[in-house]
């Protein structure tokens, strides 16, 4: 059973009270500024959270072995989902109220025509882009969500008990999983449609929902990676092997190279055609000078560092390397989540500043309370699950 030691803990107080000054501070200065860094950095935190559930769903439909003794890490980490998904359920309602100005297409008379600030090319999306039927599928997305990531969670706790291949618990894992995958496989697009795309409203791209994917497998693996390496350094984890941090390691590589491509894809397709309700995107973000240093800085070093620095196999398999690479990676695509959102709500008055800053240290420190807080509620090491020997002894 994991014990939280008192610097951790102090830690995580610490940054949650940085958290809350710098949200009081942004709210009293910048309102509007204050909305935008609250929704990019939940949203950050949202996407390792789901991908978590996500993790552990594919390793029970594929029926893989390699991760199960890592398994408690990504079982901890979902458990901060339904923190994340009741601030996004908050930003929505507070939308729909006007308390913030975040999805312009919310704005009234809009859609009416007549009306002094109707756009036309808003108005022919009010079947899909109303307020009433947007919250309606914000909370299916996240009740499912939640349901599903609690099932898992229980189920695995039933299968220590019973353990072996056709046991209740490992089949109710396999259905629970399918069902979310599939759910998963349509509702993250549609998500990433809803809370992100609207934000600027004319544009579209189709690879979006797989853009955004590729972003929350590229920091959902980062993250599990990072837990594996502080609780191996602590004394915890002792099976976990270097075959195992090897296998994390390459998928870590894996879906930086996927963000990019998806990244590359999307820009590339779009500079291309040169069509002005696409290009109006980019050229928001290269040509304004408070954003275009950070466009340009992201993207590069989310690719550029994980390529370098683990390219190699024995590169994959050293602690410092997968941890300067891991956190440079984190910190890279969190700039890339405030890129997402601030140009289309803050447009030219869009700075990264201290308050967002101090705003996501805030959700670090919340993260690593409630993430560690769970981890002592069950034992690290998993037991009578069928593939465990396998993991163990992965590749040995």
């Amino acid at each position: 059973m994991y014990k939280i030691s008192k610097s951790t803990h102090l830690l995580s107080l610490v940054l949650i009270a940085i958290g809350l000054i710098s949200t009081v501070y942004a709210f009293i200065n910048d309102s509007h500024a204050a909305w935008t860094s609250l929704i990019f950095n939940n949203y950050f935190f949202l996407g390792i959270s789901i991908f978590a559930v996500f993790f552990v769903a594919l390793q029970h439909v594929a029926e893989a072995g390699w991760s199960t003794v890592i398994k408690r890490v990504p079982e901890a980490i979902m458990t901060f989902l339904p923190y994340t998904c009741a601030v996004m359920i908050f930003i929505v309602i507070a939308a729909m109220l006007h308390w913030n100005h975040i999805y312009h297409w919310m704005e009234v008379g809009i859609m009416t025509e007549g009306a002094p600030n109707y756009d036309k090319i808003i108005a022919g999306k009010e079947a899909y882009l109303n307020p009433i039927f947007f919250l309606v599928r914000s909370i299916i997305y996240v009740v499912v969500w939640i349901y599903c990531a609690k099932r898992l969670r229980d189920i695995s706790l039933q299968g220590d008990l019973e353990g072996g291949i056709g046991k209740n618990s490992y089949n109710k894992g396999i259905t629970v999983s399918a069902w979310f995958i599939v759910f998963f496989a349509v509702s993250s697009s549609m998500a990433s449609w809803d809370w992100i795309m609207s934000i600027d409203t004319h544009w579209f791209s189709t690879l979006f929902g797989w853009y955004i994917f590729s972003e929350w497998s590229a920091i959902g693996f980062t993250t599990i990676l990072l837990f594996c390496l502080f609780l191996k350094k602590q004394g915890y984890l002792q099976d976990l092997n270097d075959s195992i941090i090897h296998d994390l390691g390459k998928w870590v590589f894996a879906f930086s190279v996927v963000w990019t491509y998806m990244w590359f894809s999307q820009f590339m397709l779009i500079w291309y055609a040169n069509i002005p309700e696409e290009v109006t995107y980019f050229m928001e973000r290269i040509e304004l000078s408070n954003y275009r240093f950070l466009f340009w800085f992201s993207a590069a070093i989310n690719f550029v560092v994980p390529t370098i620095v683990l390219m190699s196999r024995d590169a994959k398999r050293n602690t410092n390397f997968l941890i300067v690479a891991s956190v440079v990676i984190l910190i890279g695509h969190w700039i890339n989540s405030y890129l997402l959102f601030a140009p289309g709500t803050l447009h030219d008055h869009g700075h990264l500043g201290l308050t967002d800053l101090g705003m996501g240290l805030g959700f670090l420190g919340l993260f690593f309370y409630v993430v560690f807080r769970s981890l002592t509620t069950r034992p690290l090491s998993v037991k009578h699950h069928p593939f465990l020997d396998e993991s163990k002894h992965l590749h040995t």
